[in-house]
Formats: C-alpha cells, structure tokens, sequence
C-alpha cells in the first residue's frame, strides 16, 4: 500500500497546544457534553480549562473515574506519515513525525517507540532531515501493529537539553491525544546521540516512558562540562528497565570503556540486558541480529503505572520533579533524615583497589619510600633510579609503579637500579599492599538537591529522604483503598497517618496534565517533614 503523508497545523498555548479534533464546548451541560469537551482539548492547559464542566455537572468521583478509564473514542485518523510540530513554552519550535500503521484501527491500542536520531552536531536548524521514517531499524517485516515516532534535534537543542525533554513529553501527549496509544507500552530509543539522549531523558522524565534503549550511546558523554548542569542523577534510572546495545570496535564508546559502567549500573539495581557486539563500530549493522531480542524486551517490560517502589532525585522543584505518584516539593534538612550512606548513590562509582609497592617517584628516579612497605623490605632507596624490571629496561618517563603493573603479587621480581651512579640489583616477592581508592563521582554536584525514595504496601508507604523538607504523595484509587486510613512513615518517623477523602478537582486535575487512562489520582497528600505528624 502507498504510504501518505499529511502536515497537522499547531498552534501554541500554554505549555504545548494541538489543532483540536472537535469544537470544545466553553458551557456547562450534560455529563456527555462536558467528556466530548475534554477529550477534544487540544493540549494539557486547554483541557484544564475544562475540567470546571465536567465539575459542574454534578458527576460523582465514581462515575468520572469510569469516564477517565474508558477515556475518549477515538475515529479515523490519517495513516502514513502524518508531520507535526509545536512550540515549547520556551518558545523552540519543533518538528516531529507520527508513522502510523497503514492498518491503523483506532479501536485497538498501540505500542509506540519514539527513536531518537544521533549525529546532532551537524544539525544547524529544527527542519526535518531525511525521510522521517524509522527506516532499517523497523520490527519484524509485516508487523503494523506499532506506530513509530521520529522527532527531531540540532546543535542548539540537543537530546540533553530541559527543551527536548518538554518536547519528547508533549509528543506522547499529542500522540495520545489523536490515536488509540498504549500509554503501557511507550519507548525511548535512539542511536548514538540519541542514545545518549536516552540516558538523559531517564535520569529527567521517566514517568511517560515503558523502558529506554539506548544503541551506541554512553551515558558519560552528558558528564562534559558544557552539558553537566549538576541536575543529573544516575539513581533515577533504576525507574525503568534498559536494553543497551555498544560494539567492540566503537572508536567513540568501545565496549572496553562502557563495559565497567554497564556492569556498575547492574550492581546498582538497574534492571538491563546488555548486548555488545565485539566486532561492530559505530554503527547499527548487528540490527538484523539483535531486532529480535530487542522488540521481544519491549514486550516483556511494559511500563507499571503505578509503581509500589520509586526512587527520584531532582534539583529542581518546580520541573523534574515529579516521577509517578511522588513530586518532591521543597529543599531543606528534617528530622531523621538519611545520611549519604542510606541511600546508595549511582552517582559514586566504585574504583578497584591499587597495589601499592610503597614507592613514591617521578619518573624512574624514587624520591621517598614508604616505611614497611614491599620496596623497603626487597632493598630500595631514596634516590635510586629504576632501570630494568624482570631484564625489561623502563623508559625513563614511567613511574616505577606503572612499570610494575603487569607483574602480578606473588611472583619472582629482579630489579635493576642505578645507586650512586652505580648499578645495584636487587630480587625479592613482589607483594604490594591493597590500597582502597575512593569512588569516582561520575556527575558533578554544583547545587543542591533533594531525594525520595518510596514503597508502597497496601495503604502504608515507607519513605526515605535526603535533603528534601516536603513533599507530595498522588494517591490513586487503583493503588490505595480509600476506605482505610493511610500511613506515611518518612525515614522512621510516622509523619501521616489517617483517612484521605477522595477529591474530584484532583482526579480531572491530573487527568488533564497526564492524559493516561491508566494513571489516575483521587487526592494529593502532601507530606511536610518540619512538622509534626498531623
């Protein structure tokens, strides 16, 4: 069948405005009227607007539950290639794609996966570069039931930017708005700097996505000092599962540099699969072979919208700072709080210990030995110039503890040094002493910044903090049993404990910012850590 391609003309209000696909009613009615009102609204703030309707028609929490469940009935929506574009409320154009099966049935759900691009660098402006399709990097051939998005990115917006991260949310959104979207079954993936944009975008926004899967990227790219604003945390992405991809032969991010971060995260508790390819470079030429692997994760991993356990990390609190059900909303020190070693920090890396000789140089030349130490007991001195290791000479430039490196503790060591301007040899056990070093801080900390992590089980949920001095539990009706009290205990303190009344405003209120079927708030509970528990 033909592919087609249309342009959808968008205008900006608010964070983020679409063409609506209905007249949206500006008076109060009947319940129906109110609902075809909000689900025509173009945008998160022109469905806010409407939620006063749907109020006033006197509907109970109930039934607008139901309502928001079932969520809009969607119709016939073009096929093909169908162009889009907003403005972001920073005022940055963009531009997107929706590829859209050509047997698109809006009655059945779809999974989407949004691909991220990578050569960023040579990108000058936000038009549209190539054809706009996922291209060699489809599922399986014949498989229509996946709508693919491909946005766009350049020099001065790229993936790792606060104004990607407002577009890629609002592309689900606008995405949601017009087709029958899986809210579940939504991905993150990109190819080189979209990979890392992957990265990125988990450590900012993980709560519209299923999983992220970066292909050829690294995440250490977003450590460079013109990118690293001190508001990335790695803790975040235990949120969500990961398939990575790197190649062995990469001369930009070889498998040999990534390997130890990959193997940091799984320690970590990052839930991933990691696929290198020893033999590939920087490029996507293993596809035919890992396509299905990957497409078999996404299946396995949909996202849980309402997750029992979160971690978040933010510096921010007004943006990022929410993930799911948990906004943290104030900075500051309270009572009982955990200390940095309460809460494991992806942030810190572990570093392997050094054998430590005990010799201390520049160079060949040794200005100080370390007292008891392996090069005091096997005979050096102060001044002694290191000439030969095991009948191998040593360049003048090395420092005596890298030209032991490959020797391993245990075995045979001859040496051959220069004394007085004499050479002296001297034979021993090589057997350094292990030094503990201390962990490599991956992304700075410039500024401050606040962390919560919560476990809900059954009406009670366990939180520990760092840094933060309030924050706000979403409490779903699908999550929480309203008929029962709530208990908050944050860092071994009971901080709540008592009914919440379910609140129709709140339930439209985050139905409107969210538009998600599937995750849906009856009350917000915010929760003051200066205070005594209320």
């Amino acid at each position: 069948m033909e592919r087609r391609s249309f342009l959808v003309t968008v205008a900006a209000t608010g964070l983020l405005a679409f063409a609506a696909a209905r007249p949206i009613a500006q008076t109060p009615g009947t319940i129906d009227a109110a609902f075809d009102a909000f689900w025509a609204a173009g945008s998160p703030t022109d469905a806010a607007a409407l939620v006063d309707n749907i109020i006033e028609t006197g509907a109970t929490f109930d039934e607008i539950h139901r309502r928001l469940q079932q969520g809009r009935t969607y119709g016939a929506q073009p096929t093909g290639q169908v162009r889009m574009s907003n403005r972001t409320s920073d005022g940055v154009e963009h531009n997107f794609v929706l590829n859209i099966p050509d047997g698109y049935n809006p009655s059945r759900k779809y999974q989407v996966r949004i691909q991220l691009h990578g050569g960023i660098g040579g990108r000058r402006d936000n038009q549209p570069v190539g054809a706009g399709t996922i291209g060699a990097l489809a599922g399986d051939p014949g498989d229509d039931g996946q709508i693919y998005i491909i946005p766009y990115a350049w020099a001065a917006a790229p993936w790792w930017d606060d104004d990607q991260v407002l577009n890629l949310h609002a592309i689900v959104d606008a995405a949601k708005r017009r087709y029958n979207v899986d809210e579940n079954r939504v991905v993150l993936s990109g190819v080189s700097d979209g990979g890392t944009g992957a990265y990125y975008v988990a450590m900012r926004d993980t709560t519209p996505f299923a999983a992220f899967l970066p292909l050829n990227g690294f995440w250490m790219v977003l450590a460079a000092a013109d990118i690293d604003d001190g508001s990335l945390f790695p803790t975040n992405i235990r949120n969500k599962p990961f398939f990575i991809v790197n190649g062995g032969r990469d001369p930009l991010y070889p498998t040999m540099e990534v390997d130890p971060h990959i193997a940091h995260m799984k320690n970590g508790g990052v839930a991933l699969e990691y696929h290198p390819q020893p033999n590939a470079g920087h490029n996507t030429q293993w596809w035919p072979e890992v396509k299905g692997v990957y497409e078999a994760f996404v299946r396995a991993h949909p996202r849980n919208p309402l997750p029992d356990t979160i971690t978040w990390e933010t510096a921010s609190a007004t943006h990022g700072n929410r993930a799911h059900w948990l906004i943290i909303d104030k900075f500051g020190e309270a009572r009982g709080q955990a200390a940095a070693p309460d809460l494991p920090d992806l942030n810190l890396m572990p570093v392997a210990p050094r054998p430590d000789f005990g010799t201390r140089s520049i160079g060949t030349r040794i200005n100080r030995i370390v007292p008891g130490s392996n090069a005091e007991k096997i005979g050096l001195k102060p001044g002694d110039v290191l000439m030969h290791v095991n009948e191998e000479t040593v360049p003048s430039s090395v420092d005596v503890g890298d030209a032991l490196s490959d020797v391993k503790p245990g075995t045979t060591l001859e040496l051959l040094v220069a004394r007085d301007n004499a050479p002296v040899e001297l034979s021993g056990t090589y057997a350094p002493q292990t030094i503990p070093a201390p962990p490599r801080v991956l992304f700075s900390r410039g500024r401050p910044s606040g962390r919560v992590d919560v476990t809900r089980s059954g009406n009670t949920v366990q939180a520990t903090t760092r840094g933060v001095a309030a924050f706000t539990l979403l409490l779903s009706p699908d999550q929480f049993d309203f008929s029962k009290p709530v208990k908050v205990v944050a860092n071994g303190r009971t901080v709540f404990d008592g009914r919440v009344q379910k609140n129709v405003r709140t339930l439209l209120k985050y139905a409107a910012a969210d538009n998600d079927r599937t995750m849906l708030f009856g009350a917000e509970l915010p929760i003051d850590l200066t205070r005594e528990m209320r």
